[in-house]
């Protein structure tokens, strides 16, 4: 017994050409009413449904200048076209593949209590791999032209090839080819696919760096971009796979012994190593050097894998969860205009978070400073701390910093010349320490202490009339801590 037509039947209608239309898809538009077509210039649908029967959706894509605008007016229109009897959907390739209209009339169709059957068709990838010569078992991605455009990074593992597909015009092609050269050298290879899967299909093998200095007529809704791999493995998928085989039973004796705590140095080394291709403004140096860090990162995070604490996942989830957690001012609507307002938010937001999680306020109140940093990051680490907490405590009198020579306070505009004469002065100290016999970083280790120490004897006794006042003292600069 046949089974009544469903309410809405959305139809693939191919790449294009009207012989790869499948029999189903055939069928389903020769027994239509009303066919609503995303496109209505598909070969395909003109050549296998009555032009009395087709409604089409151009007059959207003219009235709207998003896309985000378009498809849920599309939508409407298929369901109104629902309403009054059985309705095919026709779109250009397969449903399943690129279709924004597809997932939202299915939500749309299942809210209204509608029956929704899908018609299969050839999508745009089989024609345009069978163009390139590519294996989609090679690992190829595949991302939407309009939905990379956008971004900062692109979403693309640079180990394995990808397909931009919907690269419609020269403005999409602009910013999508300025998000890829955030991971891609300018000389990057790349194709633009052009009607795979038709008659008039069309390669241009291009630099990356020209994929919007082509003609305006070069683009359209059936132009894929086509992006092989760097030739250099350069993703951190690829460097996971590496340490998790110097630590696998056939991997490497050294790595598989090391531990958390006896990868200790090395972390502190690679630091170290990374700082100094910094001040020696070496690019290469410190490419190489930053490797070093990345390598403890992830040795760390497959350490912690086989104990079955976490994995490196959990290390980049909680990271961007943080830091878009605590960029409220970039990802969320809190206005934040110079450094000292996201410093100022960074800190509250720790406080919220401690909160939120059960977690008392630390009995110590400088504690997060580490006390392995070197003394002199140390102390200024916990000067811009006890600056922040008296500031902030209702409890603390303010601070006052120690009498400055003149010439410390009225600072000089370049900043080049406060560098100078602040590096002057901690050249002119550490010779006078060495001249006493005394260890400079020791000495001013000590020093943080005792001044830590000052600072909780205050928030212990709010009170006490020997408090010092933050009036003339210098503010801190520094990151704000995680």
């Amino acid at each position: 017994m046949l089974q009544d037509p469903a309410d809405i039947t959305i139809v693939g209608l191919g790449p294009g050409d009207p012989a790869g239309l499948t029999l189903a898809a055939r069928d389903a538009l020769a027994g239509a009413s009303v066919v609503v077509a995303r496109i209505a210039t598909h070969p395909a649908l003109r050549a296998h449904a009555a032009a009395s029967v087709i409604r089409d959706c151009d007059d959207l894509y003219r009235a709207h200048d998003r896309f985000d605008a378009v498809y849920p007016a599309i939508v409407e229109r298929v369901m109104e076209a629902a309403r009054n009897g059985p309705v095919v959907y026709a779109v250009p390739g397969d449903p399943g593949v690129g279709e924004t209209t597809v997932a939202l009339l299915r939500v749309a169709a299942a809210d209204a209590g509608l029956r929704l059957d899908v018609v299969a068709g050839v999508s745009f990838i089989g024609p345009t791999l069978a163009a390139l010569g590519w294996d989609a078992l090679d690992g190829v991605q595949v991302a939407d032209a309009t939905t990379v455009a956008p971004m900062h990074h692109p979403p693309l593992d640079p180990d394995r090839p990808a397909l931009v597909a919907q690269l419609y015009g020269r403005l999409v092609a602009s910013d999508v080819k300025l998000v890829l050269l955030n991971q891609y050298p300018d000389d990057h290879p790349v194709t633009c696919v052009s009607g795979a899967g038709t008659a008039r299909a069309r390669l241009d093998r291009i630099p990356l760096v020209d994929l919007d200095r082509r003609d305006e007529a070069a683009y359209d809704d059936v132009t894929t971009l086509a992006v092989p791999p760097l030739a250099r493995t350069g993703s951190l998928l690829g460097l996971a796979e590496i340490i998790a085989h110097l630590r696998a039973p056939d991997g490497c004796p050294w790595d598989r012994e090391q531990t958390h705590a006896s990868l200790r140095p090395y972390m502190l080394e690679e630091a170290y190593e990374a700082v100094a291709a910094i001040d020696a403004s070496d690019e290469d140096l410190l490419a190489d050097e930053l490797g070093d860090v990345l390598l403890q990162v992830v040795l760390h995070a497959q350490i912690a894998i086989e104990e079955g604490s976490f994995g490196l996942a959990d290390v980049v989830a909680a990271i961007s969860e943080k830091l878009i957690r605590r960029h409220p001012h970039v990802f969320g609507e809190v206005e934040a205009e110079t450094s000292e307002a996201v410093l100022r938010n960074w800190d509250a937001l720790k406080t919220e978070e401690r909160r939120a999680q059960g977690a008392a306020e630390p009995e110590d109140p400088l504690a997060g400073v580490p006390v392995h940093m070197p003394a002199l990051m140390r102390a200024q680490q916990v000067q811009h701390k006890a600056r922040s907490i008296m500031a902030t405590s209702e409890a603390a009198p303010p601070f006052r910093s120690q009498p400055l020579p003149p010439w410390f306070v009225e600072q000089p505009a370049d900043e080049d010349e406060r560098a100078r004469r602040i590096g002057e002065t901690l050249w002119s100290l550490t010779e006078l320490a060495r001249s006493w016999n005394v260890d400079s970083e020791s000495a001013l280790r000590e020093a943080t202490s005792r001044f830590a120490e000052h600072v909780r004897s205050i928030l212990r006794s709010p009170a006490s009339s020997s408090a010092p006042s933050a009036e003339g003292e210098p503010s801190a600069e520094g990151e704000p801590s995680a």
